[in-house]
């Protein structure tokens, strides 16, 4: 789908965007995806997440928090959103940092839900079974790291690896997205906002491939808006969650992704 139409759509529709997500992030998380035009809601408690799944349209699911409870509580949900057919983002927040983060990861992945992997190079290589490190939830190094995002995708999910410069395949199809601002890096809790974005973008588009990659165009672009004037970091996340709810179809023009 073309990146304003989705946009218009988000806006027209308001999917629910159902998170399970970590405790730092939350408030951001729900934010971002109001400002795309979504609606959040963050249902952590067991049944009530169950039950959420059958009236949302997308499914996010984020480790950064880790607690055991909470991820049986994600497996249970996500096994219910595969049997209603609701896409899933999976962020698996300093996957490779620690045994427990990764088997989290991996529990979730044995599901079969997922629908698109968003993590940074570390955690996406880790997955894949590669070498890496990564230091609390930052991607510190990563040895091959493309080829494990390919390969990873070739088991059925979209994967989005976030950086610099921002991978998305599908085993098949690759998209390299230059849009966005080092300032992201800088402030707690974008990479957790972009998964939500994902979440947004997929619940409208049948195909999580071009959904994921005019989420992560659209979200660079907010970046790129809200570092105009070069603000101090707490300033910047403000502007950036603004410029997600002020996209226009000019803004648009400055999407850069090569294909």
């Amino acid at each position: 789908m073309e990146l304003y139409r989705s946009i218009e759509r988000i806006r027209e529709t308001k999917p629910l965007v159902h998170h399970l997500t970590n405790w730092v992030t939350i408030y951001d998380c729900a934010q971002i995806t109001r400002s795309v035009g979504a609606l959040p809601v963050m249902a952590h408690s067991r049944q009530d997440a169950v039950e959420m799944v059958g009236i949302a349209s997308a499914l996010v699911l984020n480790i950064g928090t880790l607690d055991d409870e909470l991820v049986d509580t994600m497996v249970l949900v996500a096994e219910r959103a595969k049997e209603l057919g609701t896409p899933v983002v999976m962020d698996p927040v300093g996957a490779g940092a620690t045994t427990p983060r990764t088997e989290a990861a991996r529990r979730l992945l044995d599901t079969g839900a997922i629908t698109v992997i968003k993590g940074n190079a570390g955690e996406i290589t880790t997955l894949a079974g590669g070498i890496a490190e990564v230091r609390g939830v930052e991607s510190m190094a990563a040895e091959g790291a493309d080829s494990a995002a390919k390969m990873l995708a070739k088991e059925g999910h979209v994967v989005a690896m976030t950086g610099a410069v921002d991978h998305v395949t599908d085993g098949e199809r690759t998209a390299l997205i230059s849009n966005g601002h080092s300032l992201m890096g800088e402030v707690v809790g974008t990479g957790c906002m972009s998964a939500s974005v994902i979440g947004a973008f997929i619940a409208v588009d049948p195909d999580p491939f071009e959904g994921t990659v005019n989420a992560l165009a659209s979200y660079g672009i907010s970046g790129e808006k809200g570092a105009e004037g070069s603000p101090a970091p707490l300033d910047f996340k403000s502007r950036l969650i603004d410029g997600m709810a002020s996209l226009s179809r000019s803004d648009i023009d400055m999407m850069k992704v090569e294909r």
